[in-house]
Formats: structure tokens, C-alpha cells, sequence
């Protein structure tokens, strides 16, 4: 039974209630005369004790006050708090344990003003589970933001998951629980109890800063040390080849990645592991020339089939793949191959399960409280509270996080066109307009912008890539002219426009020729990504060779030539895994690539014929130094509707640097066609995507061929060419 000093705090206590754990467990100078008590919740001891550590003497013998394993003792002839251990006995043995509640806090006063200011931008170095070395023990310091709550407690195996064994102490001025629980060490499997300020007990939550999650479909955290992995990719960072890589001038050609479903390993259809794909997708896409991977969100995530796009885990690479460092690994080797990594974003929704941010404290904590604002209609997802600074601060320093203690080197952000309307796939009714009546989103608006800056100031090289399909301005212009501040846009209008145009019958063609040039209108408006992405080759939408038009033979050829316009139109290239060896299934999260293709001629041959795409786009400055401005393209003839073909130029900065590009969107081979030049001599075929080693036909212009001094076009100069059917040309001036 209790004893009456005793009683109300106790029985608090073993209720999961009080207010301030760390007032009653532990030393304190409250017992009878001013003397020494400690109090311990040990629910597996039958005898506990108090042992001085620096003199190894047993100074007191606690009594087991209630059968929950509540032990309470005075220290006679004490005085002054000093450092002890407890010694624990039951019918299986002893041993010695030391006590979380003698350690002094975890958080330093200016961690506790900046998270209070909601401006701590490296917080994943003091929230989370570190492991830590405290007075002298080894142990993890626990901290976690939840203002709102009536207890926080760290629960694990190590406790038997019990709320009440290690309540957290609140620091009142920024919210945040804190606790050293010493013993602890690497791979603990820990998550947080917390009590609502009703009283309820809520779902445990995971660690919203944990690096490191269970395997789902489990959902706990891991402690996991960041600190130890020995980078070797200085030369990439130091050296500013970083910088150079995502340069607005350089040859940016993309692979985008779903780590999960590139390849798998023939037995069981299993995963590969970073390790496997630092040796596998590294080397693939250096032989492919490609010069950046794009991943598919990596951020631990529960459901396979959101292939990551609704994360949880902000700050943990998912487990499926292998640990945090593996992760690092395969950055590393990418570094190493000369290879940029951008990472998929998404800070725009994320999912309601239970263990997740949604409720967290009991209260609307990351989330808008009103679902007209929290909640996403399209995917039943909750929606950031972008007007909440330690929400925003909270999501960039996420964003840094991953630049700097995982060598990311850009960052595409997911759906940002939902983040900037407040109306976005909403009816009347449905939303809150802004304070001036409008549909942006203000609060959304300035966190993109701020994170922009914050990327472009502390992670040199690093940049942005927005997915927004809507006209809204300046999406990749400086926040100081007005713009949201990334780096490249998607254009997601070229990509609809011009696979329509692909989709339909040649014959057709003449009348929508218009989805071709309509792009360069707008062109140069932003810094422009050309994606054909993952979302064109899902939901029943196809692949990209079956949304070409044709019989088989024709659907390959038209697959090349429109490859071929896609590399030598202005903006930067960005292509999904399988698109370049023409897949034919649509695209399963659930399955690797049907790489047997590759020993069919036709699919080997868009794969050849993609490598030396990206060798020809990297090696012509023509072709991507002037990528995002208007004076690096010019039409030759954009009307020729009724033959169905387009010419134009692409330049360097160099005004003799020059490339001629022919398409021939009709399966008719097109003799003496006539297009004016800006030079005089002659014009080497450097691709023609009806080659005999593509999978062609073999018609073409015998390797190259001289102009002619004929004015055609608005230029002295003409080529009079034969363009094979269903075909580009890419020709350049041999120049002495």
C-alpha cells in the first residue's frame, strides 16, 4: 500500500499524469528533515538500491511502495545530491542500472530559444533520438516537439513499450519534451506515448525526426549515429562540380528512378539494396550518359503503392533498401561516377495513419485544423500548416538536411501547384479565401520562396526543380525579382502537347501541328525541365512506346525520332526508367523492368539510340548551352503542316556554333527536301534516327552532305536532304 506522503504523487505517477516527472522520480531533497529520496519506477525489481559511483557503496535500500514496482527510499547522512546508480534484484539475479532522472537536460539553452523562435534550422541535430555521452554514460537523448500534450514518454522493447516508465520533461518555452535514457545504444526500436490534454491516450507515434525507420509494414523508429559514415565524394563538392553539373548552361539529362521497381533480384522478386544499386544503377546510367538520377521520394513512407509520395519518415531514407549509410553509399558512388542525384520532395501533404504527424499532441499540430485548408480532397491526404513557423522551420531544415548530411544535390518538389491554391481541386464552398479574397495560397507562397533562398545560400551548387502546371509566373526566377525562386520548372505543357501530337495517325498530323511549336511561344519564360516522367507511363495511361501512333514498326520509329526532338529542343531532359529501351507494359511499382527486352532489336536499339542522344547533347555546347534562352533556338520552318515536318536550329554561345534539326513526323521518306542553313559547307548526319543500328529503315543522307549556295528560308545557304520516314535528322557544320 502507499504511504500517505506519498499517495497523490504516486498514484500520478503510475497513471501516466504528472506534470513533471523529473520533480518526483530521481534525487530530490524532500524527505523528512531536508533529507535525500529517490524515487524510481522499476516494474521487473523485487529489491532495488542506491549505489554512490564514486566510492561502488550501497548508500540506501528503496521499499517497493506499490506492486507496479514503484520504489521510494530516503539517503541518511546526505545531504547534497551526488551521483548513484541503482542496484536491482529479483528471483533471476541482479544488476546494476543507472537512473534517467539524475542526468541534467538534454537541450542548451540557445537549441531552446531557437526552436522557441521557430527558427532552428539544423533542429534534426537535437530533436530525434541521438546518441549521446552524458556525465560520463553512454545513452540516447530523446527530444520531440509536442507542445499541446499532457505527457510525452519515450516507449521501446527496452521498456516493454510502457508510458509509464520514461516521462519526458517539457521545456515550457518551445514545446519540445526532452529525455537521456542512458544505456541505450544503436538500433533501439523506440516510438513516443503521448497523452492528449484531454486525458486520452493516442495512437504512438513515430519519431518525426528519426533517421532511421522499421522495415514497413512495422512502423517503429531506430536509433541510428549519422556521424560515423567517412564521405569520398569531396571532389565533387569541393571542387564545384556540383555547381557546374546543375548549371543553367550545362547538359542536364535526367533518369528518374523508382529505386524499387528498377530491377529486382530473380529470387523472389526482391528489392535490390542501395549497396546492389551503387554497383548496378550507378554503372547504367554513366554507360547511358546520362548526367543526373532523379529519385522517386525515398523518405520512409508506409504504403508501397504512394511509390513514396505520401512520407512520414521526413528524415529517415527508407528502410527497404538498406540503413541511412547504405543510402549514403549509394550518393557517394554517384558522386564518384561523376553523376548528380536530385531527390524527390514532398512537402506538400502527407498521409493520415495513425503513427504518422496528423494529430499529433491530440491537437492539430502540423496540420490546419479546418479540413478546408488540412485536408487534400484527391488523395485524402493532410496539408502542412504553412502559417505555423515551427511547421515551416521544421520542413526546412528537412530540406537542408538532406543537401547537407546526405549530399543531395537538388531537391524536385511534388505538386507544388496544390500548394499554391487554396482552391486546388476544390468546388465553391470548399475553401477559405486568402485575406484579400484570392485563391493563393500566401502563407504556401512564402515558404517556397524561403526555402529556395535557403537552398541557394546554404548548399553551394545545390538547386530546385518545381512539378507546377499551371501558368503561374516566375516559377524559376530569384525571389528578389519577384519570382518563387527555383531553379527549373517542369514543362508540363510540352510534354501533354506533344504526346498528343505522337498519339495521333500521321495522316492527321497536319492538323495539330501546332502542339509542336506551341512550347517555344513560351519557352524561355522559365528555366525549363522537358519531363517525360512516371506519371505518363501509370493509371491505365500506358508506356510512352504505346502511346505512340502506328503499327509496330511505326510506334518504334516514331519513339525514336520524337527522343531525338525531345534532346535537341530547348530545356533540360528528364526521362523515366524504362522509356529508354522502350518498354511496352505500363509501369508496376511491384516489379522490376522487363530488361529481357533488351534482346529484341528494336528495344536494343532505342537504348543505343538514347546513349548517343546523351553523348550528343553533352558533347554540343549548341545543344545545351543556351537550353533556358531564347537566342539558342531559331525555327527554319515551323509551317510546313502538310508534309508534317519541322526544321530549326539550336546555337551556342558561339555564333558559328550551330546544329540543324530535321523531323519527319509522316511514315513517307521525303526526297530533295529543300531547308535553308546559316553556312556554307558540309553537314554531317551526326544522328538520324532511322539508322540501321536503331532499328530503322537505313534511309538517310550517306553520313552527311554540302550545302548548296541557294537561299532558302531567310539564310544564303540550303541543304537539300532526304528525310527518312518517321524520322529526325541532327546535322552540324563541319567547320575548318
Amino acid at each position: 500500500m502507499l504511504g500517505s506522503q506519498e499517495d497523490v504523487a504516486a498514484r500520478t505517477v503510475l497513471a501516466g499524469d504528472h506534470a513533471d516527472p523529473f520533480s518526483y522520480f530521481g534525487m530530490h531533497r524532500d524527505g523528512p528533515d531536508g533529507r535525500l529520496v529517490v524515487r524510481t519506477l522499476q516494474p521487473h525489481a523485487a529489491r532495488a538500491a542506491v549505489v554512490d559511483i564514486a566510492s561502488g557503496e550501497t548508500v540506501a535500500d528503496l521499499q517497493r511502495i506499490h506492486e507496479a514496482g514503484l520504489f521510494v527510499g530516503d539517503i541518511e547522512a546526505r545531504s547534497q545530491p551526488f551521483a548513484y546508480r541503482l542496484h536491482l534484484e529479483n528471483a533471476g539475479g541482479q544488476w546494476d542500472v543507472e537512473d534517467p532522472y539524475r542526468f541534467p537536460p538534454v537541450l542548451g539553452e540557445l537549441d531552446v530559444y531557437l526552436l522557441s523562435e521557430g527558427n532552428h534550422l539544423n533542429l534534426y541535430e537535437r530533436l530525434g533520438a541521438h546518441r549521446r555521452r552524458m556525465e560520463g554514460v553512454d545513452g540516447v537523448a530523446f527530444a520531440v516537439w509536442a507542445p499541446n500534450a499532457r505527457r510525452v514518454s519515450v516507449v521501446g522493447p527496452f521498456n516493454d513499450w510502457d508510458g509509464r516508465r520514461h516521462p519526458m520533461r517539457l521545456r515550457y518555452e518551445c514545446g519540445v519534451w526532452e529525455l537521456f535514457i542512458p544505456g541505450l545504444g544503436e538500433g533501439t526500436l523506440y516510438k513516443y506515448e503521448i497523452k492528449a490534454r484531454s486525458g486520452d491516450l493516442l495512437p504512438l507515434k513515430a519519431d518525426p525526426c528519426a533517421f532511421y525507420s522499421e522495415h514497413p509494414p512495422a512502423t517503429a523508429s531506430l536509433v541510428f549515429d549519422l556521424n560515423r559514415y567517412a564521405w569520398q565524394d569531396h571532389d565533387w563538392l569541393a571542387s564545384g562540380r556540383r555547381a557546374r553539373a546543375n548549371a543553367l548552361d550545362a547538359p542536364i539529362s535526367i533518369y528518374e528512378v523508382h529505386l524499387g521497381s528498377w530491377r529486382r533480384k530473380p529470387e523472389g522478386n526482391q528489392y535490390l539494396s542501395y549497396r546492389d544499386l551503387g554497383d548496378e544503377l550507378v554503372s547504367y546510367v554513366k554507360e547511358m550518359g546520362f548526367t543526373h538520377i532523379e529519385l522517386l521520394p525515398v523518405s520512409e513512407y508506409p504504403f508501397d503503392g504512394s511509390w513514396g509520395y505520401q512520407p512520414l519518415g521526413m528524415f529517415a531514407p527508407t528502410s527497404r533498401f538498406g540503413t541511412p549509410d547504405d543510402f549514403r553509399g549509394f550518393i557517394d558512388r554517384c558522386h564518384q561516377a561523376g553523376i548528380g542525384v536530385l531527390f524527390d520532395w514532398v512537402p506538400g501533404h502527407f498521409p493520415t495513419d495513425a503513427h504518422g504527424l496528423g494529430y499529433f499532441d491530440g491537437t492539430h499540430l502540423y496540420e490546419h485544423a479546418d479540413p478546408r485548408q488540412g485536408r487534400h480532397m484527391d488523395w485524402d491526404t493532410l496539408i502542412y500548416n504553412f502559417g505555423r513557423r515551427e511547421v515551416t522551420n521544421f520542413l526546412y531544415a528537412n530540406a537542408l538536411y538532406w543537401l547537407h548530411c546526405h549530399h543531395i544535390d537538388g531537391l524536385r518538389v511534388d505538386a507544388v501547384a496544390s500548394m499554391l491554391y487554396l482552391d486546388y481541386s476544390r468546388n465553391p464552398g470548399e475553401w477559405i479565401p486568402n485575406q484579400y479574397g484570392g485563391n493563393e495560397n500566401l502563407d504556401a507562397i512564402a515558404f517556397l520562396k524561403r526555402t529556395n533562398e535557403l537552398v541557394y545560400e546554404r548548399a553551394e551548387g545545390a538547386t530546385t526543380a518545381a512539378e507546377e502546371s499551371t501558368a503561374w509566373p516566375m516559377v524559376s526566377r530569384p525571389t528578389y525579382l519577384g519570382g518563387l525562386g527555383f531553379g527549373y520548372k517542369w514543362n508540363m505543357g510540352w510534354m501533354h502537347d506533344t504526346l498528343e501530337y505522337m498519339s495521333r495517325e500521321s495522316i492527321h498530323r497536319r492538323y495539330h501541328q501546332d502542339k509542336l511549336t506551341f512550347g517555344l511561344l513560351y519557352g524561355f519564360t522559365e528555366n525549363f525541365i522537358l519531363p517525360l516522367s512516371h506519371d505518363e507511363v501509370v493509371h491505365g495511361k500506358g508506356s510512352l512506346l504505346g502511346k505512340m501512333s502506328g503499327d509496330r514498326w511505326q510506334k518504334f520509329a516514331n519513339l525514336r525520332a520524337y527522343f531525338a526532338f525531345m534532346f535537341t529542343h530547348p530545356g533540360k531532359k528528364l526521362l523515366f526508367m524504362g522509356g529508354e529501351f522502350g518498354q511496352e507494359r505500363e509501369w508496376n511499382h511491384d516489379a522490376g523492368l522487363d530488361w529481357h527486352l533488351l534482346d529484341d532489336p528494336m528495344h536494343r536499339g532505342v537504348q543505343t539510340l538514347i546513349k548517343d542522344l546523351n553523348h550528343l547533347y553533352r558533347s554540343m555546347p549548341a545543344l545545351h548551352q543556351l537550353d533556358c534562352e531564347s537566342a539558342g533556338f531559331a525555327w527554319i520552318d515551323c509551317q510546313d503542316v502538310e508534309s508534317s515536318v519541322v526544321s530549326y536550329l539550336r546555337r551556342g554561345r558561339d555564333p558559328d556554333d550551330v546544329v540543324v534539326i530535321v523531323c519527319n513526323f509522316t511514315p513517307v521518306v521525303r526526297q530533295n527536301y529543300r531547308i535553308g542553313v546559316p553556312f556554307g559547307g558540309y553537314y554531317r548526319e551526326r544522328v538520324n534516327t532511322d539508322a540501321d543500328a536503331y532499328g530503322g529503315s537505313g534511309v538517310g543522307n550517306g553520313g552527311g552532305l554540302q550545302a548548296d549556295p541557294v537561299a532558302c528560308h531567310g539564310h544564303p545557304c540550303s541543304l537539300s536532304l532526304t528525310l527518312p520516314p518517321l524520322s529526325t535528322l541532327v546535322l552540324a557544320p563541319e567547320r575548318g
